[in-house]
């Protein structure tokens, strides 16, 4: 392209990038502006949260303390309990009444969540339903079936039988679905307390027949007459809801998704279970000597300084245990300073196993590890999940702070995996064979160690860093999926730890998705929206956008600054920032705000090559490229054919431009040459001289933003002679022109191909437009035999009537 160089410092590309432009044309007033503050959306800095995102100078928190005696009527499934709770009121204002959660009044039939609970549709938890289509049936699991009947047949929900301030007065309160409001005698004034009874009783749900995070699971192979039961106890007892100075009373209803935010404390709990079961807890076991025999004691002591799992409760006597049961009972105490909630588990099945986690530090220099199951998780159980609760913190205290409780727990039983202080529930088990082996597959391992792995991180986050996920389920399940993951890749990276940017572009483009920063019950597909999506962001953050010496500091800095303390995602984001040094809000208002998604197309490139303005040269360039377009079809076939030119039968007959063409250079051009010579400045004439002799290729880029989302555009250029190199090009990029931007890039070697995120590090959902040249796309293809036009199968009765009907054990 002739005179593409009109001045030395500027390099003319309008006539590439301008079609670029056009192709993707911003019409007027539709500008985005991708990289605006946020602080537009961000609560205003305060004196309790600071433009910093740390606490401010006269941040403040409730403290709640509990005094309880709970009591495990086994045969009956229930909980009764009475409960002393003393309240601080550290805020600045003066409150009337308390706010009270009730979470197990979730499982009344007329509470909030059953009734809006919907037949089919997206975002349903637990057994899902599909509505009718056509000639088809409405389908309802049998699961569903059997979570009805058990709702219908058992009582469930608090029965609140006294309510007394401190005195013994009786407390007027107003029970609104699961919340409870006790109003108080007196208002309570900045900087007081108040103290009140409650007793309370409930029956415990049955966890595998409603799909809930806590509950009992009966086993009734056991050689015990009647079978046996583990107990998972959480979410069971009356609690503080928070008072907060973003939102004062958190008092949203207990839908079920949405889980909790509670006030820190100290409680002092007294357990009385069946004299033959083993109990788990939050804290810390004050009465061993009356609940454990003195062996049990030796093996606890032993484990402490064990480079090896000890079993306090080997399975030969957790299988002794469960054959006969006992009238009689016992009581653990346990007492926990400064925890946000309190969860236990009792069984007679339980063995137990424990090793002290060397963690060195002032905080807490030994961790007891342990871990509670019955014989169903069998050798999973004993090789892998107290070794993963002590990786876990291995690798956590890394990243945050060490771990500040006396112990970590690992409890099997019917709930999957939940999370609660210094105790978790986790639910991968063997499978028994005709043989009386047991095995697992190698799909129950890799659940088992990345569920341990998740749940006991989420002690740091929400237990400790005290997110509120009533509101915002990403800043637990997020942060801490992202922290699994840096774990769990750390164990063993060929399990698939589904938090790589590529996890999370099928739901980035589906029509499913909202932003992360929606309240937890409107979320249409947590899993997605809540774990991978925030965990695959800071990934991205971590690894693609900041580096990780960056992104380490500002992390374990957010950690450090709230452990113990309240943090709302303003708090998150401006941390981030601050410690890191570099502007995020783009960031965060991309992935965190929007559900745009990451779509970088590499359009066109063009190879231009520097004019030097020397007529000899660049006509010379000019000629040789016109000889090297393709010869046209028809000149090749008059060729072919033997067709004689014009020119060449009367060759006598020419004249001076047989002889000079328009690519011929006269002297006017050259002396033109000269005097542009003679008029550049001396740095002007050097630069055009080294640009000259460099003779490097200049490439043109032209990319779009098809999904919306500005992210970074890294770049594999392979060259003609086979090496390639990498290029990142900062987000900062769009900030002008967020839906194409053309990039100017020089090199010395001849490109071959470019390819936009050759590592799948952004997300980009559609990497087949991240070719150039494009790519041949590689797919499968499946053979499968036609079905019936209408789709059904149709019964031949004829038939199926001779087939005689089958006795039980013909069928088994």
């Amino acid at each position: 392209m002739r005179k593409l160089l009109l001045a030395l410092s500027v390099l003319t590309l309008l006539p590439f990038s301008v079609l670029h432009a056009d192709a993707i044309k911003q019409t007027k007033g539709d500008f985005e502006d991708k990289f605006r503050q946020l602080d537009e959306v961000l609560p205003t800095p305060n004196v309790y949260r600071n433009a910093a995102g740390e606490p401010g100078h006269q941040y403040w928190q409730q403290q709640v303390d509990y005094t309880i005696a709970a009591r495990l009527i086994e045969d009956q499934r229930r909980i009764e309990a009475t409960q002393d709770i003393t309240y601080y009121n550290n805020s600045p204002d003066t409150l009337k009444y308390l706010w009270v959660q009730l979470d197990q009044n979730k499982f009344k039939d007329d509470s909030m969540s059953a009734l809006t609970t919907t037949f089919g549709g997206i975002g349903n938890r637990g057994p899902a339903s599909k509505a009718a289509s056509g000639d088809s049936p409405a389908q309802i699991s049998l699961a569903a079936l059997r979570r009805q009947q058990f709702v219908e047949d058992t009582e469930l929900g608090y029965d609140i039988s006294r309510v007394v301030d401190g005195l013994g007065n009786k407390l007027n309160y107003t029970i609104v679905g699961t919340l409870m409001r006790v109003d108080l005698m007196q208002p309570l004034k900045s900087g007081e307390r108040t103290r009140f009874t409650l007793d309370f009783a409930f029956n415990i749900v049955e966890e595998d027949a409603v799909s809930a995070r806590s509950g009992y699971e009966h086993f009734p192979d056991d050689a015990r007459e009647g079978g046996n039961d583990i107990f998972l106890l959480a979410q069971w007892f009356p609690r503080l809801a928070a008072y907060t100075d973003y939102e004062a009373w958190t008092n949203k209803e207990f839908i079920g998704r949405g889980e909790f935010t509670l006030e820190f404390g100290d409680y002092d709990v007294s357990l009385t279970v069946p004299a033959d079961h083993i109990v788990s807890s939050t804290g810390v076991l004050q009465n061993p000597r009356d609940v454990l025999t003195d062996e049990q004691q030796r093996r606890l002591e032993k484990a402490k300084t064990a480079d090896r799992i000890v079993f306090v409760v080997t399975e030969e006597e957790a299988l002794e245990n469960e054959k006969a049961g006992t009238t009689e009972t016992k009581t653990w105490r346990f007492r926990a300073e400064n925890v946000r909630d309190f969860a236990w588990a009792s069984s007679r099945k339980f063995m137990w196993d424990a090793r002290g986690y060397q963690q060195g530090g002032d905080v807490m220099p030994v961790v007891m590890a342990m871990s509670f199951y019955p014989k169903e998780g069998g050798d999973l159980w004993k090789k892998y999940s107290t070794e993963s609760i002590i990786h876990t913190m291995d690798v956590y205290s890394r990243f945050s702070f060490d771990y500040p409780y006396p112990v970590a727990q690992s409890v099997n039983g019917p709930v999957g995996g939940m999370e609660y202080p210094m105790i978790t529930f986790n639910g991968p088990r063997t499978d028994l064979q005709d043989d009386g082996t047991r095995t697992y597959s190698q799909a129950e391992k890799r659940f088992l160690i990345g569920v341990v792995i998740h749940e006991i991180g989420h002690i740091y986050f929400p237990m400790i860093v005290n997110s509120d996920e009533r509101q915002w389920t990403w800043m637990d399940e997020g942060l801490n999926s992202f922290l699994d993951g840096v774990a769990g890749r750390e164990w063993d990276p060929t399990i698939p730890w589904g938090v790589e940017p590529r996890d999370i572009t099928g739901y980035m483009k589906s029509n499913v998705q909202v932003p992360i920063m929606t309240q937890s019950d409107s979320v249409l597909r947590l899993g997605p929206n809540a774990y991978t999506k925030p965990a695959a962001a800071l990934n991205i953050l971590r690894e693609t956008i900041l580096g990780r010496e960056l992104f380490d500091f500002a992390f374990k800095e957010f950690a450090q600054r709230w452990m113990f303390k309240r943090p709302t995602p303003s708090d998150f984001f401006r941390t981030m920032e601050e410690a890191s040094g570099v502007d995020l809000d783009w960031f965060w208002r991309g992935w965190f705000y929007s559900t745009d998604h990451v779509d970088i197309s590499i359009d066109s490139i063009y190879q231009l090559r520097l004019d030097t303005e020397d007529p000899d040269i660049d006509y010379a360039r000019e000629r040789q490229a016109e000889a090297d377009k393709p010869l046209s079809l028809t000149d090749e076939r008059n060729k072919a054919e033997g067709k004689t030119l014009w020119v060449d039968r009367f060759s006598d007959i020419s004249d001076f431009y047989d002889e000079n063409d328009r690519f011929t250079v006269t002297n006017k051009e050259r002396n033109k040459y000269q005097k542009y010579l003679k008029d550049l400045k001396p740095w002007e004439r050097k630069a055009l001289e080294r640009a000259v002799a460099e003779d490097k290729n200049y490439y043109v880029m032209d990319f779009s933003n098809l999904g919306g989302l500005v992210m970074p555009i890294i770049l594999e250029m392979t060259y003609t002679d086979g090496s390639t190199e990498m290029m990142r090009i900062p987000a900062e990029i769009w900030r002008r022109t967020p839906k194409a931007v053309s990039k100017l890039i020089v090199t010395e070697k001849e490109l071959a191909s470019v390819t936009v995120d050759p590592r799948w590090e952004t997300a980009d959902v559609d990497t087949h437009n991240n070719h150039y040249p494009r790519q041949i796309i590689k797919s499968r293809i499946e053979s499968y035999k036609s079905k019936p036009r209408s789709g059904k199968v149709y019964r031949d009765i004829m038939q199926d009537i001779k087939t005689e009907l089958e006795t039980d054990d013909e069928s088994n």
